[in-house]
């Protein structure tokens, strides 16, 4: 492809797509805001081909829609695959602010506020500690490996490898490895 070629190339208007597939979900811009991450002021540019995307922004509206990234870039309808694959390097993580906790997100992102579900990993001495989530919300945590206390609801419990404690999340609570190993668990959190 020429230079001159490349001058006339212009990145895809994604607005209409974006405000199309929106709406067929029924989601307002406030929503989709909470779902993808992205500022209802972005969104509305964008919608409105004010501001064109970076590539992380589009990769966060397709999930929060539950597009493929063509259909929102192209407007192509894509038929889903029979199996998702989300690879190692594309599981998003997050770590406490000392860096001894470390949550893989594994749920889809759609499901964010209702079900999600992490592979957490605790190093000695570190702790994940939560405000309050909403009224009647649980949280399930199943040891992989190493040991962990639970404090919740003025109550605390040490689990080993293999055990689950089930516990409302609607106060205060935390997670805890006062061991000297580092511990691994499954942490399933389900919101009113």
């Amino acid at each position: 492809m020429s230079a001159a070629n490349l001058d006339t190339l212009e990145p895809p208007k994604v607005g209409a797509t974006l405000q199309a597939l929106r709406q067929a979900q029924g989601l307002s811009l406030d929503e989709l805001s909470r779902r993808a991450g992205v500022s209802k002021s972005m969104l509305s540019q964008i919608e409105r081909n004010q501001a064109n995307p970076t590539v992380a922004v589009v990769w966060r509206l397709a999930n929060a829609l539950r597009v493929e990234l063509a259909e929102l870039l192209g407007g192509e309808r894509t038929s889903p695959p029979a199996i998702e694959t989300v690879p190692a390097h594309g599981t998003p993580a997050m770590s406490s602010p000392d860096g001894l906790c470390q949550l893989r997100i594994l749920g889809p992102i759609d499901l964010a506020g209702q079900f999600e579900w992490y592979e957490l990993s605790v190093q000695p001495g570190g702790a994940l500690e939560s405000a309050a989530h909403e009224p009647g919300s649980r949280e399930h945590l199943s040891v992989l490996s190493g040991s962990l206390v639970v404090n919740a609801g003025g109550a605390s419990q040490t689990l080993s490898a293999g055990e689950t404690a089930r516990y409302a999340v609607d106060g205060p609570h935390a997670i805890r490895n006062p061991g000297q190993q580092p511990a691994m668990a499954l942490l399933v959190v389900l919101h009113s």
